[in-house]
C-alpha cells in the first residue's frame, strides 16, 4: 500500500469520512484555502450549544480540503455556512431529525462561471467538481466537528442522498427573471449563497402542456401532498426548468404570481387529511394527528367556506428558482423544512 493510500485508510479507521475516500488534508493544504478569506481562523461559524461543539473557520477549511475543494472555493463553501447560521435550522438540532435532513446550497452571481458551479443539466447529480466538494465540505463539517454521524448523532430514520452533497447554481442565463440574491436586494454582479435545511427532492414530467395552469397544477399536486405534512404546514423551494420558466413568462407570470397560485392551490381538504390520519395537530408538539388523538386541535382552514389547510403557510413559503436544462419539461420540488413564510438567508460571497 502507498502512503497516499495508507493516509486514505488511515481517515476510515478514525471516522472521518463520509464513506467515500477523502483527501488527505496537511497544514499547507488549509493554509491555503485560509489564506482565501479575510476571516480568523478561529471564528465560529456555527455552533450548536445542546452539544457544546462548534464549526470555526479553520476546521472548515480542513474539511473542504478533506471534500476535494480547491482553495478558490473556500469563500463559497463560508458564505454557505454564513448562510446556514441566518437560516438557524441546523443549530436548533434539525441535522439530528429523524426526518433526515440536509442542506441545499444555491449559488448565484458570476462565481458559478468563475468556479464552474453546474447550473444546467444534471445539476442534481454528479460530474462537476465543484458542485459536488462545496455541498460535500459542509456534510463533512457536520460530521467531524459536531459529530454528526449515523447511528450516533444523526439519528435520521431513512436519510437522503443530499447528506452526502447538494450543491446547485441558478441558471441565470436561460431565466426571464431576474435571480434569487437579485430579488433579495443584491446587484447582479454580487455571487451569493443560499442555504435552505431541504429533506427531498421530486421531479415533475411535465411536458405536454402549454398552459400555464395545468403545469402549476402538476407543480401543486406534489407540494400539497399528506406525506409532506409533519407538522401544521411545509415550505418548498421549486426548480422549474428554463422551458417551463419561459412559458410562465410569455404568459406574463412573474416568479411572485407562480408563488401565489402554488400556495392558493396547495389547499389540502379535510377528508382528505382525514384519510391520512392528519385531520387535527396536537396542542402540545404541533405536529399532525388523527381527529382523536388525545391532544388534538382542528387547525382553522383559510377560507371558512372550505373544510381545510393550505400545506404553505403564504406564498412567501414558495421559493421559485431556474435551474436545468433546456431540453425537456423537468422541473422539481425541494421540500425545504422551513423557512415557512419567512425569507431565506442569502449571503454574499467574499470577493
Amino acid at each position: 500500500m502507498n502512503p497516499t493510500q495508507r493516509a486514505i485508510e488511515h481517515c476510515y479507521a478514525e471516522g472521518w469520512t463520509d464513506g467515500l475516500p477523502v483527501v488527505p488534508c496537511d497544514r499547507a493544504a488549509a493554509e491555503a484555502l485560509l489564506a482565501r478569506v479575510d476571516r480568523d481562523p478561529d471564528e465560529v461559524l456555527l455552533e450548536m450549544p445542546q452539544l457544546n461543539r462548534a464549526v470555526t473557520v479553520r476546521l472548515a477549511a480542513v474539511n473542504a480540503v478533506m471534500a476535494g475543494c480547491l482553495p478558490e472555493y473556500f469563500p463559497v463553501v463560508v458564505a454557505a455556512w454564513d448562510s446556514l447560521r441566518e437560516e438557524g435550522y441546523p443549530r436548533k438540532g434539525i441535522w439530528q431529525s429523524t426526518t433526515g435532513t440536509a442542506s441545499l446550497l444555491l449559488v448565484n452571481g458570476p462565481v458559478r462561471g468563475e468556479l464552474g458551479v453546474n447550473s444546467q443539466g444534471n445539476l442534481f447529480g454528479p460530474g462537476f467538481r465543484a458542485n459536488a466538494t462545496i455541498g460535500r465540505a459542509v456534510r463533512l463539517t457536520a460530521m467531524n466537528a459536531l459529530g454528526l454521524r449515523p447511528h450516533e448523532l444523526d439519528q435520521a430514520t431513512q436519510g437522503t442522498p443530499a447528506k452526502y452533497t447538494a450543491c446547485i447554481g441558478e441558471n441565470e442565463e436561460e431565466s426571464p427573471w431576474q435571480p434569487l440574491h437579485v430579488d433579495h436586494g443584491l446587484a447582479p454582479e454580487d455571487s451569493a449563497v443560499t442555504a435552505m435545511t431541504m429533506r427531498s427532492t421530486l421531479h415533475i414530467e411535465a411536458r405536454h402542456t402549454r398552459v400555464p395552469e395545468q403545469l402549476l397544477d402538476d407543480v401543486a399536486g406534489s407540494l400539497a401532498r399528506t406525506g409532506a405534512l409533519l407538522h401544521q404546514t411545509v415550505s418548498a423551494c421549486v426548480v422549474l426548468c428554463p422551458e417551463h420558466a419561459h412559458l410562465l413568462a410569455d404568459a406574463g407570470w412573474a416568479k411572485r404570481d407562480v408563488s401565489r397560485y402554488l400556495y392558493e392551490q396547495s389547499f389540502l381538504p379535510r377528508e382528505a387529511l382525514d384519510r391520512a390520519g392528519k385531520g387535527a395537530v396536537s396542542a402540545k408538539s404541533h405536529w399532525r394527528v388523527a381527529r382523536d388523538h388525545p391532544d388534538a386541535v382542528l387547525d382553522p382552514g383559510p377560507d371558512p367556506a372550505r373544510d381545510g389547510i393550505h400545506t404553505m403557510t403564504s406564498p412567501d413559503a414558495v421559493l421559485v428558482v431556474v435551474a436545468g436544462a433546456s431540453n425537456s419539461g423537468v422541473s422539481a420540488v425541494v421540500e425545504t423544512f422551513g423557512p415557512r413564510g419567512n425569507r431565506p438567508a442569502v449571503t454574499r460571497v467574499a470577493a
